[in-house]
């Protein structure tokens, strides 16, 4: 590994996690240790399964994959196979990969590659936060060997994608954020919001996925059908939200305006379970736990994405 940062991905993949996934392939600073996924855009079963196809197509068969929860804390959640397909990759029928996933659990994997990589590790979070709260739970120590700790989720104004108030990842498991967001005194925030305010138009990321490339064309097959539902229903731009968390991961310098506030999650509310309360004029005097990342370079972001499929 040498001096390249060491990078822990927890994931449900998911069209746009397989294009953070790529993402952390290509870049050079960063080696990734593992993937530790969890059911949330669709179920356990296919999470894994592209987890460990993504690594077959870009040729990382050398990095682990570990199965995690298969269902929310407390609470039966819908998952996104309509938006990412029943298989979570386009229904496109790909071969089955050649490898299956570790035995070890995803919460031990967690707190076993903390200890191994302590003080430098860096987290990503891309999904619902189940296998991070389940490690908290064995090891309330965990923040304390955890570099940065960096998650896709929330809607830091109510401006939800899931309910009028709640982002999906924090939605599908409101208790699990509830328990990272408590833990960890700093966590690196990327709403739904500013995902909404860093797109890049569909006729440019069609140019990009035509490069000749395994990755773009693997990545062009699965996301045909959730690139279609965009069109349908965001308009021109195609937002991939797990993609621009990572590069905020993967090039914190890339941020032009970031602001740190006390956040919470609400768990109980009628109309708002999922929430992430943003007191933004610190007025519970409860400490700052979040830095919200609010504008990013889109031009970083953008050659971020073309380096993952190869587009050049």
């Amino acid at each position: 590994m040498g001096d390249r940062i060491p990078l822990l991905i927890d994931t449900d993949p998911g069209v746009d996690d397989a294009l953070a996934v790529l993402m952390a392939f290509d870049d050079p600073r960063h080696a990734v240790v593992g993937l530790t996924v969890a059911a949330g855009n669709v179920g356990l079963a296919h999470t894994v399964r592209n987890a460990l196809k993504l690594c077959e197509v870009a040729g990382r068969d050398d990095v682990p994959v570990f199965a995690g929860a298969p269902a929310p804390l407390l609470h039966p959640a819908r998952d996104a196979a309509f938006v990412h397909g029943r298989d979570g990759f386009g229904d496109t029928g790909y071969a089955p990969p050649a490898r299956q996933a570790e035995a070890e659990h995803a919460a031990l994997a967690i707190l076993r590659l903390s200890h191994a990589h302590a003080g430098r590790l860096v987290l990503v979070a891309l999904g619902p936060l189940t296998n991070l709260a389940l490690a908290l739970r064995l090891d309330p120590a965990l923040p304390q060997r955890v570099a940065r700790l960096v998650v896709m989720g929330g809607a830091v104004t109510a401006h939800g994608n899931m309910t009028p108030a709640a982002e999906f990842n924090v939605w599908f498991d409101p208790e699990a954020a509830h328990i990272v967001f408590t833990a960890f005194p700093r966590t690196d925030l990327v709403d739904w919001e500013a995902v909404l305010a860093h797109g890049f138009l569909h006729t440019e990321f069609e140019r990009w996925l035509q490069a000749d490339s395994p990755r773009a064309r693997f990545y062009d097959a699965i996301s045909r059908q959730t690139r279609a539902w965009a069109v349908d229903r965001r308009g021109e731009r195609w937002h991939s939200a797990d993609a621009f968390a990572m590069a905020f991961a993967l090039e914190p310098e890339g941020a032009l305006e970031l602001a740190e506030r006390p956040l919470a999650v609400e768990l109980v509310g009628s109309h708002t379970r999922g929430a992430t309360v943003v007191d933004w004029r610190r007025q519970g005097g409860a400490a700052d736990n979040v830095r919200i990342l609010r504008r990013y370079d889109q031009a970083r972001f953008e050659a971020r994405v073309r380096g993952a499929l190869a587009a050049g």
